[in-house]
């Protein structure tokens, strides 16, 4: 099949794209490449802001393009491009051959062996066409449902930063030179909506609830989401400052994910093989409390990590990162597999360009059986926190000091809202010090986590 071809439109675009990636792979190695891999997608997407019932921005948008990483042994190099042409194609080419021959050698550089190249068989529930399926009326439509929700909750709510509706689709192609080719689909949808809320006096907070699907059908209502959305910033209204404690301090689901960011930050075999992670060396020491079990399971079907095989063409696959609070294992590409003298965990993620970085899969921490109320209902004085400001954790040490908001904890109830306070201590420490789990674990994107407790934290107030 020659470019040309796709520049007619042809009908089969699916099988030409997979076809043009076969054929850039193997100009490449008759360019003189030890090994060559190709990627090539297409991504569609459509989004509208609508703010105060007027759509404030609408933008719908497709884009097309392909990279291509080439190996001359153990030098690399990569180039990417929009052009499809013959002639845009061509470029790419002698650009990444010719780079690849001045680059320093990478002892660790490479693609997998071809022994740990495939794709999980069957459908994994990632694609649906009816994210598309609504006319443009109805998707700005979406996005005033969501708002309009939040504003007529409650005369306090005054103003608004806006309701949205997303949408958009994927198509991925990967090539190797070991004579691996694999494609999916994915699709997603979103709603969402941004209250704020004013009191009499004019002190003014905001908050936001959001829906995330694979299908339009998964979504919950618009009406559902802007009831939450105004909920969340109404209960932020009066919010005072505390005197600094040392308290239990209980994570919010949406706050308790970047917990669980620290410990990927920790367990990425980048970070690890540069003696950047608090957790190098730690393989089969304990880490954490007894009932941590952190997995990743990019096999998930529908899950928003979920994916045939990752950014190498090796197959997705479940591992488990912590059990009952032992380092189990690291996540890896194959180069930092190389690196580490460890094999891969399926966790490459690359763009059309460069040395595939790592990502996660599904990545969550397995729940408890305690409904969060009654977490909260065990804790006689303490701080449920909602929000984090601003940066501040070092990944090589563990300290770790983030400003915060939320709602205190009196007698077992959520009593007042708070803000400008922080949150202090050590991941070495915060994580073996996450005394409870919730039970409402709920995937909102490849990273989840359920309500959690941590002590001995310092919550520094007035």
């Amino acid at each position: 099949m020659s470019t040309a071809q796709l520049e007619t439109g042809n009908p089969k675009l699916a099988t030409d794209l997979k076809d043009l990636a076969q054929d850039i792979v193997r100009r490449a190695m008759s360019g003189g490449a030890t090994a060559a891999e190709c990627v090539i997608r297409e991504d569609d997407e459509f989004s509208t802001l609508v703010r105060l019932g007027q759509v404030e921005t609408l933008k719908e948008s497709g884009s097309k393009a392909v990279g291509v990483r080439v190996f001359y042994g153990k030098r690399a190099a990569s180039t990417y491009s929009s052009d499809f042409s013959r002639a845009g194609i061509d470029r790419m080419l002698s650009s990444a051959l010719e780079l690849a021959k001045i680059t320093s050698e990478d002892p660790y550089a490479g693609i997998p062996d071809p022994s740990q190249f495939g794709a999980l068989p069957g459908d994994l529930d990632l694609y649906f066409p009816d994210v598309y399926s609504l006319p443009g009326t109805e998707r700005i439509s979406y996005a005033r449902r969501t708002e309009k929700a939040a504003l007529d909750y409650d005369p306090r709510i005054k103003n608004s930063e806006g309701g949205s509706f997303d949408a958009a689709t994927g198509h991925k192609i990967l090539a190797n030179s070991h004579g691996f080719v694999g494609e999916y689909r994915r699709s997603y949808c979103s709603i969402a909506a941004v209250p704020i809320a004013q009191t009499e006096s004019g002190a003014m907070q905001r908050d936001y609830w959001f829906s995330v699907a694979r299908s339009l059908s998964r979504l919950e209502s618009p009406e559902k989401v802007g009831t939450i959305a105004a909920q969340r910033t109404l209960r932020r209204l009066g919010a005072r400052k505390v005197k600094t404690a040392h308290v239990p301090v209980v994570f919010d689901p949406m706050v308790a994910n970047s917990i669980l960011d620290h410990i990927f930050e920790g367990v990425n075999g980048d970070s690890v093989y540069r003696g950047a992670s608090f957790l190098a060396g730690k393989l089969g020491q304990k880490i954490a409390g007894d009932s941590v079990n952190v997995i990743d399971d990019g096999t998930m079907p529908g899950g928003f990590g979920t994916s045939p095989f990752d950014g190498e063409g090796v197959p997705t696959r479940r591992t488990v990162v912590i059990e009952n609070g032992v380092l189990k294992s690291y996540l890896l590409n194959s180069y930092s597999a190389r690196k580490l003298g460890l094999q891969t965990t399926a966790n490459a993620s690359r763009g059309l360009a460069g040395t595939p970085g790592i990502g996660p899969g599904n990545y969550f921490l397995q729940p408890g059986t305690k409904t969060p109320q009654a977490i909260i209902a065990g804790i006689p004085e303490g701080l449920y926190v909602t929000e984090f400001l601003g940066h501040g954790v070092n990944l090589v040490t563990g300290d770790y000091s983030r400003g915060a908001s939320g709602l205190w904890i009196s007698g077992g109830e959520l009593a007042y809202p708070v803000e400008e306070i922080t949150v202090a201590g050590n991941l070495k420490e915060i994580f073996f010090n996450i005394s409870e789990i919730g039970n409402d674990l709920e995937f909102r994107g490849a990273v989840a986590c359920p309500t959690i407790r941590i002590d001995g934290l310092t919550v520094g107030g007035e």
